[in-house]
Order: structure tokens, then C-alpha cells, then sequence
């Protein structure tokens, strides 16, 4: 859901209102966990390219199609209109119909579903299982009776789902196995990932609490969530410094903390805002902290393999 402001935000045209659609401020969180994954895997085995790319565009169909359904269910519950701010617009300002987005959801989360049983079938059929767990909670995430993301375990749900979990498939197909270390290194890639939804929920939080919504940020309150949101940040980059310290991964990790002023200017943007217009520069920069963290810490494991 995304508050209204009282600037009309112009409609799309042509191909830009899908890709707006798509919210791709987003799909950072679906490929830098992909990424990773990977690169850990690197060190004791060759990759197996087409399980990579299937896994990397199978999570970015679900989390496309998880934008539609926020996309749709927003909409449908009355929240979401021509002025809203960080929506894909394509309902209520570009004119198409609800039932064609809610559609394209579906027929992305089988495309999808068929990426999924080839990776099953290449590595376990457990994965199938998680993998369908995965999809449930992508659609609940603003499906459903009780949708997640009114509630505040938006973060908690997506960071661990998005992050620990798509992480350790990522490893566990190329490996066919998952070690401590694995799981270690996807806690703070996990963490900025719930800043996405922290920041997310900061920016709307005056328009989410007035239609009924239980998020972390309405919880704690805004000045909470925003020292909320630098407390992450400050665990991800001390998270790295432990992983140097008591495993065996390599000092070139540290190369991620080229990505503070990113967060810090996350941290900064939100300070003394309150329009979700003024937010949205924050927002960005919340979403480019995951990024250029994720990428960061690939390369640096990638480096400490090889050198």
C-alpha cells in the first residue's frame, strides 16, 4: 500500500508501464541472494550454469510476480490510487484491467513453477517443496484473509525467505549440500533485505496506519523505525567483520563497507521527512545498499578463492 500525496504522479506509456509494473527498485532482493549463493559455491565446485540461470530467473519471476499481486490486492482493498506514491500505476493511472495483472502474476509464478522442476529434478526434490513454500509466501506476502505485509513480520518474512533461504537453494543446487558457513554468510544480505521493507514502511506509514495496518515501523514509530533501520545496517557491516574473525572467509569481505555512504545516505534521507515523496530518495538509496552490498560480497569471495 502507498500513501496519496497531493502531486498527481503522470501515467506511463508503451512498454515503460509493464516495466514500471514490475517495481524493479525491487529486484535487487531477488538476484544478489541468487548471486551469492552462487559464489559461495565457487570454492569446491565448478558451477553448473543453466541450474545458475534458472534459479536467478525463477526468483525474479516471483518476485515480479509479487509485485503484481501487491499490484492487485492493494487496489482491490481500496488502498492504492492515482496518486499514490511507489506503486507500478499500471491499475489505477495506466488503465489495466485488475484481473490482466492478477493474471500475469499467475502465468509468471508457472513460469516459474517449470524453472522449479528442472532445478528439482537436476538437484532434490526437496527443493520442490521449499521452493513451493516460497511461492505461498510470496503470494500471502499481500494475498489472502491476513496478508503479511500488514503485519510486522513483513521484514522478518521476507528477509529470511528471500535471503537465508534463496541463498542456501542457490548453494545447496551447485553443491548439493548447505554448511555453517553458508548460512552465516547470508544473515546480512537477509538483513538489508528486510531495510527494503523497513524503508518501504517508514515512507508509507501515516497512509498504512490509517487504513488498519500493523507494520513494524506504525509499532515502534517512525523516529524508532529510522534508528531501527541504521541498527540493521551497523549489524550487516559488523556481521562481516565477525565472519572474517571466526571463519575462514576471507579478509577481501571487507570490500562490501565501499557500500556505507549508501547506507548512510539511506539513514539521512529519512531523518526529518515526511512526505513519502520526500522518502523516496531514501528509499533508493536503501535498495542500492542491498545491491551494491550483495555484489561486493561476491566479488570478495570470488577474489579470496582465487588469490
Amino acid at each position: 500500500m502507498n500513501v496519496q500525496t497531493n502531486s498527481v504522479v503522470p501515467a506511463e506509456k508503451g512498454w515503460r508501464v509493464w516495466w514500471q509494473l514490475t517495481r524493479p527498485h525491487t529486484l535487487t532482493a531477488a538476484f544478489v541472494p541468487v548471486l551469492l549463493g552462487t559464489a559461495l559455491a565457487v570454492k569446491n565446485n565448478s558451477i553448473h550454469i543453466p541450474l545458475f540461470l534458472a534459479m536467478l530467473f525463477a526468483s525474479l519471476l516471483i518476485q515480479v510476480a509479487t509485485n503484481m499481486f501487491n499490484e492487485y490486492f492493494d487496489y482491490a482493498r481500496g488502498l492504492d490510487n492515482e496518486n499514490s506514491v511507489g506503486i507500478g500505476g499500471a491499475i489505477v493511472r495506466n488503465g489495466v484491467k485488475p484481473g490482466t495483472v492478477l493474471r500475469l502474476g499467475f502465468t509468471l509464478f508457472g513460469v516459474a513453477l517449470l524453472l522449479g522442476l528442472y532445478i528439482s529434478a537436476s538437484s532434490s526434490w526437496w527443493i520442490a517443496v521449499i521452493g513451493l513454500i516460497c511461492m505461498a509466501v510470496a503470494y500471502f506476502y499481500t494475498g489472502g484473509p491476513h496478508p503479511i505485509a500488514y503485519t510486522p513480520f513483513g521484514e522478518l518474512m521476507s528477509g529470511f525467505f528471500m535471503g537465508v533461504v534463496i541463498i542456501q537453494i542457490s548453494f545447496f543446487i551447485q553443491t548439493g549440500y548447505i554448511t555453517n558457513v553458508s548460512i552465516l554468510v547470508s544473515i546480512p544480505v537477509s538483513i538489508l533485505i528486510g531495510t527494503i521493507m523497513l524503508a518501504n514502511n517508514i515512507r508509507d506509514l501515516d497512509g498504512d496506519q490509517k487504513n488498519g495496518r500493523k507494520t513494524l515501523a506504525i509499532l515502534v514509530g517512525r523516529q524508532n523505525a529510522i534508528k531501527l533501520l541504521a541498527g540493521m545496517f551497523i549489524v550487516s557491516y559488523s556481521w562481516i567483520v565477525l565472519l572474517i574473525l571466526f571463519t575462514d572467509t576471507s579478509p577481501w569481505l571487507l570490500i562490501t563497507f565501499i557500500s556505507i555512504p549508501k547506507a548512510l545516505k539511506a539513514v539521512r534521507g529519512f531523518i526529518g521527512k515526511t512526505e513519502p515523496l520526500q522518502m523516496m530518495p531514501a528509499m533508493k538509496a536503501t535498495a542500492q545498499t542491498n545491491t551494491i552490498f550483495g555484489f561486493l560480497m561476491s566479488i570478495g569471495l570470488f577474489i579470496g578463492y582465487f588469490l
